[in-house]
Parts: structure tokens; C-alpha cells; sequence
């Protein structure tokens, strides 16, 4: 994870793909399934939606596409900190896949943000 892209989408697929490995490891009791599924649900959603976003074929279309994915990284961002509360999955992880995600969270909304703008 260190090496840092500067195209999103490869970015959002690899947060994808790093969620997936980090919720193999998880324990497999209900906690470890329920906040795992949640996370890597969330986590998936929130580069799908920014592949539909490229391909919309208006601001609105943009906007509200990337308005989702916006909301799903969100959403992981909280599944993180409840694993994390209970120390679920390896910490260091936690801690990169966190970064990461606020990294994230702040490019989208700025992007939506100036896509308001115009």
C-alpha cells in the first residue's frame, strides 16, 4: 500500500482489493463475518460506483455516482473503527487501509465539490 497511484479508480480498486485480503483474515465468528461482509460490501460499492460514475454522460449522472461512492467509503470508514474498537484484524492494516480511505474520502468530495461548481 505505500506506493501511492494517482489514478482514482486504480486507487478505489486497490482499497477494494486490500479490504479483501484484510477481511480473510478476520476471525470467523459472528463479529468477524457481520463487519467483514459489511466492510467488503462497502469497500467493493464504493469503486463500482466510480466506474459508473466515469461513464455517465452528464455532471448530474457524475455527481450522483460519485455521491454514492462517497457514501460507501464513509460507511467502511466506520466498519474500520468498529473492528478496530474491538481489535479485530491485524492493526498496522487497519491503520494503512484507514489512511487510505480518508485520503479517498477527501479527493471524491472534492471532486464532487468543483463538479457542483461547474
Amino acid at each position: 500500500m505505500p506506493d501511492k497511484k494517482f489514478d482514482l479508480e486504480d486507487r478505489l480498486v486497490d482499497f477494494a482489493g486490500n479490504v479483501v485480503l484484510f477481511c480473510k483474515e478476520l476471525p470467523s465468528d459472528m463479529t468477524g463475518q457481520y463487519y467483514g461482509n459489511q466492510l467488503l460490501r462497502s469497500a467493493g460499492s464504493s469503486a463500482l460506483n466510480f466506474g459508473e460514475a466515469q461513464g455517465s454522460n452528464s455532471n448530474r449522472g457524475y455527481i450522483n455516482k460519485a455521491s454514492i461512492s462517497l457514501k460507501e467509503l464513509k460507511e467502511s470508514r466506520v466498519n474500520l473503527k468498529i473492528l478496530s474498537k474491538v481489535d479485530y484484524g491485524k492493526q498496522v492494516i487497519r491503520a494503512e487501509l484507514l489512511d487510505e480511505l480518508e485520503q479517498l474520502i477527501r479527493i471524491i468530495a472534492t471532486i464532487i465539490k468543483n463538479k457542483k461548481q461547474n
